[in-house]
């Protein structure tokens, strides 16, 4: 595997908003904190992106919390961000946010009301 070239900020700006818009720019990384429901929900999610991650070998750095996820990329090796962070972060964001209500899907999906918080 070739070592993957690090996108120019530039690029990197105009991508995050044509690709991924709830995603930010920060500290040199692609970064997306996700509000969760609490601390259960928090774990469920960091697994899930763990079990991407693992599967890309690709491993973004992770903070949770109680009411949060913090998914923080960048192509360490390559010293910046790369086409690989966009495409794990691609993958991420599909499946935290995925919701069968806004698909034709058999699924019935979370019930409403506050205490079916999931992923907000």
């Amino acid at each position: 595997m070739t070592k993957p070239t690090p996108l120019p900020l530039d690029v990197v700006a105009e991508r995050l908003e044509d690709e991924l818009p709830a995603w930010s720019l920060k500290n040199g990384c692609l970064n997306r904190v996700y509000s969760t429901g609490g601390w259960r929900v928090s774990l469920m999610v960091a697994n899930a992106i763990g079990h991407l991650a693992e599967l890309a070998w690709h491993h973004p750095d992770l903070v949770v919390t109680y009411p949060s996820v913090t998914v923080r990329l960048s192509t360490h090796d390559a010293g910046g961000i790369t086409d690989l962070d966009f495409a794990l972060a691609a993958k991420i964001e599909a499946l935290v946010t995925w919701d069968p209500k806004s698909e034709k899907s058999p699924l019935p999906g979370l019930p409403d009301g506050d205490a079916f918080d999931y992923v907000k």
